[in-house]
């Protein structure tokens, strides 16, 4: 599917337009934001291909950003506290994005009841959450909110909205480090439909990633230590999720790249956190 999506798109025009569909694409695929057919492009609903979206990833993570930053700064200002401000703001995100990351992180939790490789796989393809997973969605929860509450508390509004979109940008393209530097652990599987990213459009998209969360951090006055602890926790989050798959799957998944992206959203966090004394 993926390569017929190269091949429709193959006739957009180039430029800005064709950074225009990858983008429209990738929004579509991460988030349940309604995101409409645009004039020139002619198939905004197939499955997209990573092969070519991998340089974009970055600004859509931004883009979906916006809403949860939008109802965390929204809280604040209607004096709702900063722990309710920062629930509503992670209950926006899970909205926003339809679970997708959680639904990959619950999965890869559960498999570490299988006992093979074959196990794991076969629990992970499973719709049916365990014990596991259960923990980990809500360990994933508590930590997520409990930073973003606690940055709520020791800086201002706006600096904590700056914050959510460089944890957005940066924690998806951490994602993408497992389909990057592993094969499909199935071939029947979402990340062999969608395709490897070539390791040069990834490093591309990480220094646009690592762009956008300088440039945000300096505009919204951000530690420049915590800016550097936000970009490096969260790359060592997916190599870590990188090596784990290697050893666990032999190969990675879509799960493990969900997984991947909730590990790097808390590690990100927790590294500005560190840097900002109350």
């Amino acid at each position: 599917m993926s390569e017929q999506f190269e091949r429709d798109e193959a006739g957009t025009g180039g430029g800005w337009q064709a950074v225009a569909v990858d983008l429209a694409h990738c929004v579509r695929f991460y988030s349940r934001l309604p995101v409409p057919a645009l004039p020139f492009e002619q198939t905004p609903h197939a499955l997209p291909s990573f092969q070519r979206l991998v340089r974009v990833i970055p600004l859509a993570g931004l883009l979906i950003g916006l809403v949860p930053a939008a109802v965390l700064g929204l809280g604040l200002m209607l004096d709702l506290g900063p722990w309710l401000a920062a629930i509503l703001s992670v209950s926006a995100m899970v909205l926003t994005t339809g679970a997708l990351h959680e639904d990959g992180l619950a999965d890869t939790a559960d498999s570490f009841g299988g006992s093979t490789r074959e196990k794991r796989l076969e629990i992970m393809r499973d719709s049916r959450i365990g014990s596991f997973g259960a923990s980990a969605l809500f360990l994933s929860l508590a930590l997520r909110i409990g930073a973003l509450a606690t940055l709520a508390s020791r800086i201002d509004g706006a600096a904590v909205m700056a914050a959510i979109l460089m944890v957005a940008s940066l924690s998806r393209t951490a994602g993408l480090v497992p389909l990057v530097f592993l094969s499909p652990a199935r071939l029947d599987g979402l990340s062999q439909a969608v395709g490897q990213p070539a390791r040069e459009t990834f490093w591309l998209a990480a220094g646009i990633a690592g762009g956008i969360a300088v440039v945000l951090g300096a505009l919204a006055g951000l530690p420049p230590m915590g800016v550097a602890l936000m970009l490096m926790l969260s790359g060592l989050s997916g190599l870590a999720l990188t090596g784990f798959a290697s050893r666990h799957l032999g190969g990675q998944t879509g799960d493990i790249a969900g997984a991947a992206q909730q590990v790097a959203e808390i590690a990100a966090l927790i590294g500005l956190l560190t840097a900002i004394r109350p």
